[in-house]
Parts: C-alpha cells; sequence; structure tokens
C-alpha cells in the first residue's frame, strides 16, 4: 500500500484530538468512495478489477503507469485476458 499525505487545516485537526475514537481513515476512504460514485464508479468492480490486474501478474506501478481511468483498467485487463486465452489455446 502507497501512503499520501493529506492536509489538515488546525480546525481539523482540533476536531479531530477532540474526537480521538473518530477513524481518520475511514473519513478518507469514504470521501473517495463518494468521489468513485459521482464519477460512477462502483468500488466493489473497481476492485475486482484491480486484483484481477495483479492476479495476470501486473505491479501496481505498471497499472499506474498504464491506466489513468477506469476504461483502461478494463481495457488492460480484458486485453490479458484475452492474449492469456489465445496462448492456451494455440
Amino acid at each position: 500500500m502507497q501512503s499520501r499525505s493529506v492536509t489538515l487545516e488546525e480546525i481539523d485537526e482540533l476536531f479531530l484530538q477532540w474526537n480521538g475514537h473518530i477513524n481518520a481513515s475511514a473519513l478518507f476512504r469514504r470521501a473517495l468512495k463518494d468521489e468513485m460514485q459521482i464519477r460512477d464508479i462502483n468500488p466493489h468492480e473497481f476492485r475486482t478489477l484491480f486484483e484481477q490486474a495483479v492476479e495476470q501478474g501486473y505491479e501496481f506501478d505498471e497499472i499506474l503507469e498504464q491506466t489513468s481511468r477506469i476504461d483502461d483498467l478494463e481495457h488492460l485487463v480484458a486485453e490479458q485476458a484475452e492474449s492469456m486465452q489465445q496462448s492456451t489455446t494455440e
């Protein structure tokens, strides 16, 4: 997993300090899911596509290098599956 830095304003830090039980990581993931919904990306399908790409032998950096949106990832996975299928039938 690659971590990213997140900028917190002092007011955010104060609120989180007052409420130490809040899982800030979960809030971040929820915000990402909201952004995915805005972009019409099903998080479960997205995870499945990513896992398929990894199972096909792609490393995270390769996936990142070869894709910039979910359509690219779908194409990458389908192309590799088709290539693998052709090599097994030959």
